[in-house]
């Protein structure tokens, strides 16, 4: 099933971000963790491409298994940055010969050594996302976008402006960057509305359960950590049984009070934790029922 087929439902859904292996030895591991969460039977789940684009054949790999043996749809990610043409050719026609079709196109982290960046055949997403429609107009295409502005642009005028052009280009919906303040993507839905951009949101929550993750967290995102959360990793931070649930909790609130906004999916970066995926699931039990 495509993404938008489930987003165009109006009904509550929940859906879970895993990542792959990062090699084969630890395969088996993480092909278990997302086996587990892919048996919360979510809307559907998405499949990140591995650190440097390292890990495609196992993005693949697992997002066919979820999708063949439970049934599950799945998003498979995709980077084009430094990419060559042909390189992507040979992903695509491996993706299709998988039978996904749901793809998340993302330029991808810039290399170290990015003094060749002109002669790249790729220099934004929205460059792969126009390729993959005139390839096969039967891709569903997600894409990312930042409720408090993407780092490398200037302003969020600028970066509403970006993302019009990646919609432009064919995006059939977007996820947000991990946020813990509701609020900043409240004003970020009106103003991109306000700019044209009428493709399905779903918002992206990073359950926070392990105070070393905030540093992290706000290192990848720059997110804003309002006060509220800031006193709860002070308050339980050091103990990681009473943080783990806290940090459930905090990640289950943010997702009630979208519900009860208006917004009726919600994609959670699971980082490969079952038990944390199950926790939220079980929160929100009588609510997705209805």
């Amino acid at each position: 099933m495509k993404i938008v087929d489930i987003l165009r439902q109006n009904k509550l859904s929940l859906s879970f971000e895993v990542f792959p292996p990062k090699s084969e030895t630890s395969f088996e591991s993480v092909k278990h963790a997302t086996e587990k969460i892919a048996e919360l039977y979510p809307a559907f789940m998405s499949v990140t491409y591995g650190a440097a684009g390292g890990a495609s054949r196992y993005t693949l790999d697992i997002a066919e298994n979820i999708k063949e043996r439970f049934g599950v749809p799945t998003l498979a990610h995709l980077t084009c940055v430094a990419a060559t043409k042909a390189s992507v050719r040979e992903k695509i026609e491996k993706i299709k010969a998988y039978g996904i079709k749901n793809i998340m196109v993302l330029r991808g982290d810039i290399p170290d050594n990015a003094e060749d960046k002109p002669k790249w055949d790729y220099t934004h997403a929205s460059d792969l996302i126009r390729e993959l429609k005139s390839a096969d107009r039967d891709f569903c295409i997600g894409g990312a976008c930042y409720p408090e502005v993407h780092p490398e642009s200037a302003n969020q005028k600028e970066d509403i402006r970006h993302l019009f052009e990646k919609v432009d280009a064919g995006c059939d919906f977007l996820t947000t960057q991990m946020f813990f303040d509701n609020n900043l993507l409240y004003n970020f839905l009106y103003k991109i509305r306000e700019a044209g951009i009428t493709v399905p949101v779903i918002p992206g929550i990073m359950p926070i359960t392990n105070a070393n993750q905030v540093e992290r967290a706000i290192k990848l995102s720059g997110s804003f950590m309002p006060q509220r959360f800031k006193s709860l990793v002070d308050k339980f931070g050091s103990d990681p049984a009473a943080m783990r649930q806290a940090g459930i909790a905090y990640a289950t609130d943010q997702i009630i009070d979208l519900y009860a906004n208006g917004i009726n999916n919600v994609h959670v970066y699971s980082m490969n934790k079952p038990d944390i995926a199950a926790g939220i699931k079980a929160n929100l039990s009588d609510i997705l029922e209805k």
